[in-house]
């Protein structure tokens, strides 16, 4: 199974990339997000800005309930914990954190990643994603076992990573 996927939306031009696994399958062994992209995007992550163009790319099934800016802007009412925990883009560039290939950064990664594209940045991105867990370390430290409104920007942020902080 390999299927070629042309880009051009809003960040992206002619980019191609194929997809050699089937979606949602085939992880590398040490990378387990708690949820899929499509989960994120209908509980609110990045304020509802990430993907408010609806990539063609990604199925049209995602954004049927997802949580998308109407304007083009941040709005953290769409956030699941109702709080802003992102840097902009220009912070991410900054840092040397964006892929050429990935110009929205990480969750463009792994919409890709889950969608069954395999890259040469996957290593990186899945050490990041797991940089991420000293998070929920903190939480259950800090907070009383599901206690939502304890520590809600790390919780927003660990959302953002695939990490499903309404368990812990």
């Amino acid at each position: 199974m390999k299927k070629k996927v042309v880009v051009n939306d809003a960040m992206q031009s002619g980019y191609t990339y194929y997809r050699t696994e089937k979606p949602g399958q085939n992880f590398h062994p040490e990378f387990k997000p708690q949820l899929t992209p499509q989960e994120m995007l209908e509980l609110g992550i990045f304020g509802g800005l990430y993907f408010s163009d609806k990539p063609s790319e990604f199925p049209k099934s995602w954004w049927k309930k997802a949580k998308l800016s109407p304007d083009g802007k941040r709005h953290k009412e769409l956030n699941y914990y109702g709080v802003n925990a992102s840097q902009p883009l220009s912070v991410w560039r900054a840092k040397g954190w964006i892929h050429n290939d990935d110009p929205r950064g990480w969750f463009q990664w792994y919409c890709r990643y889950y969608l069954g594209r395999r890259h040469e940045d996957d290593e990186r991105q899945i050490k990041r994603w797991k940089a991420m867990a000293r998070h929920v370390g903190q939480i259950i430290h800090h907070c009383l076992p599901k206690d939502q409104s304890c520590r809600r920007r790390q919780r927003q942020a660990l959302l953002h990573w695939a990490y499903d902080p309404r368990k812990f």
